[in-house]
């Protein structure tokens, strides 16, 4: 049975973060956690967007064995397609790729990632008339040890399924070959077979990738991908896809793309693969011709070193400021002997220097988070899903002083 606890993230104000020179007031983190499911399984993977066409972002959850949806406001819960395959669930990709305000799902299973060679699974969703029935899957090619998913624009209305699995084919020991990532081209009719594109195979054990507009002038979006030995900015140009390394970024498990006050977008990661660090990069920007692209990522700054098994980050701006914040969670218990979920907030004019403040302290082993605004007040709200605390919470992003 679902049940609720709340609490309350301080509500002072504290002087952060800047604007243009200058240091200014930035009001202190303030979230009401709700928890909305106390038995979920491992909940390996979070999506937020409108189901039902309803005009409110519902919670999507990739679980163990079900895939499911969290219905906006009631947050009933509702079975889209279980025991798809023999082994786990690990992954879905969710968004409104034709523009009817409904949600379009892919999902990935069969997760065995002792097993390149058989495992995993791609299915796209047909949804019922009534989303809250069962959906019917389609079984699309894939490669073993599918891991991640998820829709990208590639240009104005054109969308494709990009998957990422987590080793290459037959690979042991992270050698072998690469790990092929994939692009899906979705037919008219998605029963029939999805066209295949592969985007880069040079990486050996990959985790985890971003999707983003690093060039916000241009409709396409860009895709920031991480593995054990690095991390690159993979972008559609001209018809083709192209790379392009960050020789600066460690490998790691995770990668997300934000963006400082003065627009200026930044890369944070958590290192090694299921690693304890938490690391920002830099970037210096070129602005010429009314293009705008990265010329290089720099100045790495860790940001907390005190993680285990960290497994999420979500970047937003929580509070306002014109800059956004950072947010973090791992899921096994650190040297304090806890997990959870914080948020990381720039506190000098270079972003040089942050601090932190706890969203969730030991009541989140977070495994996926994603931000945003689910109530409509304008303030993004953070949902987290955690493994061993078999949870799912919504922290609500509450005005200072709020109760």
């Amino acid at each position: 049975m679902r049940h609720m606890t709340i609490f309350i993230l301080g509500i002072c104000t504290i002087g952060l973060l800047l604007t243009g020179s200058a240091v200014a007031q930035q009001p202190e983190p303030n979230f009401r956690a709700e928890q909305i499911d106390d038995n979920v399984e491992i909940g390996y993977g979070l999506a937020l967007e409108d189901v039902n066409g309803d005009g409110r972002l519902d919670i999507l959850l990739a679980d163990k064995k079900q895939f499911v949806w969290y219905e906006n406001p009631s947050w009933e819960r509702h079975v889209m397609v279980e025991n798809l395959t023999t082994y786990d669930n690990v992954c879905l990709a969710a968004r409104d790729i034709d523009g009817d305000g409904k949600v379009e799902v892919a999902v990935g299973a069969q997760w065995n990632p002792s097993d390149t060679l058989h495992s995993g699974s791609v299915h796209y969703l047909i949804p019922p008339d009534d989303r809250r029935q069962k959906w019917t899957p389609v079984k699309l090619h894939h490669e073993p040890v599918v891991h991640r998913m998820r829709w990208v624009q590639r240009d104005e209305g054109d969308f494709v399924l990009v998957v990422a699995p987590l080793h290459g084919r037959g690979n042991r020991n992270g050698e072998g070959e690469g790990v092929r990532l994939l692009a899906y081209e979705m037919p008219k009719d998605p029963r029939q077979e999805w066209t295949t594109t592969v985007l880069e195979n040079t990486l050996h054990v990959t985790h985890n990738f971003d999707v983003g507009q690093w060039d916000p002038t241009t409709p396409s979006e860009e895709i920031l991908y991480i593995g054990r030995e690095g991390a690159m900015l993979i972008h559609y140009v001209e018809g083709g896809w192209k790379t392009q390394t960050f020789p600066r970024v460690q490998g790691g498990g995770e990668i997300r793309m934000g963006l400082a006050a003065e627009g200026n977008p930044f890369l944070v990661t958590i290192e090694p693969l299921h690693g304890d660090q938490l690391a920002l990069y830099l970037s210096n920007y070129d602005r010429t011709e009314n293009r705008q692209r990265i010329t290089e990522v720099r100045d790495r700054i860790l940001l907390d070193g005190n993680l285990n098994a960290g497994h999420a980050i979500a970047t937003a701006d929580l509070l306002g400021t014109g800059g956004q914040q950072i947010v973090a969670g791992w899921r096994s218990p650190n040297s304090d002997g806890k997990v959870g979920l914080k948020i990381y907030l720039r506190t000098s004019p270079s972003g040089e220097e942050w601090t932190s403040r706890w969203i969730d302290e030991d009541g989140m082993a977070t495994e996926d988070v994603r931000i945003a605004d689910l109530n409509g007040d304008g303030r993004p709200d953070i949902v987290a899903a955690g493994r061993s605390t078999r949870n799912l919470k919504i922290y609500w992003n509450e005005p200072p002083g709020d109760n």
